[in-house]
């Protein structure tokens, strides 16, 4: 075998082996019917796609600004154009909705997308969806608090640290 036919034979055999790395990646990255239909109801039921649901207005809503700030006379005209385009495309954020899907199907498997499901159809699981935001309120509002409390414990321990090198305060 001559050089040149065995260069060439280790391009054809890298170039196969690429392609079967890459397509069994691409099959890998490809989650079954089951696995899409179950992170939908997943995406449903917690409520993940609601969280999406302002994107398209409010993309519409800066384009109309952003007009109206360059020209204020545009201010009806540009209400009413970003209107008609909150309709037109309110059907476009199930694009976003089915690559939720496909991101919540690519990162858990079947299984244990059905465990998901199973948990949140569960009264424990129902009770977590209903609770949650009560429970992040919360638990934000005490954060702000803390954060309130030590910032004034904060500059009061920086106030005497200054002093004590001499700082007049």
């Amino acid at each position: 075998m001559s050089f040149l036919q065995a260069s060439w034979r280790g391009v054809r055999l890298t170039m196969v082996a690429a392609a079967l790395v890459l397509s069994g990646q691409a099959m890998a990255q490809q989650p079954s019917q089951t696995a899409l239909k179950t992170a939908a109801e997943i995406t449903k039921l917690t409520g993940a796609n609601e969280l999406f649901s302002p994107l398209i207005p409010g993309v519409i809503e800066q384009a109309r600004l952003f007009f109206v700030q360059q020209d204020p006379t545009l201010t009806n005209d540009a209400t009413e154009v970003a209107n008609q385009l909150r309709k037109d495309y309110e059907s476009r954020l199930q694009e976003v909705y089915g690559k939720v899907v496909e991101i919540y199907a690519a990162h858990f498997t079947e299984q244990e997308l059905k465990d998901i499901l199973a948990f949140y159809s569960s009264p424990a699981g129902k009770k977590l969806l209903a609770e949650q935001p009560k429970v992040v309120d919360e638990s934000l509002k005490f954060a702000q608090e803390w954060a309130a409390t030590l910032s004034d414990e904060v500059i009061g321990k920086m106030r005497e640290g200054l002093k004590k090198k001499g700082h007049k305060l």
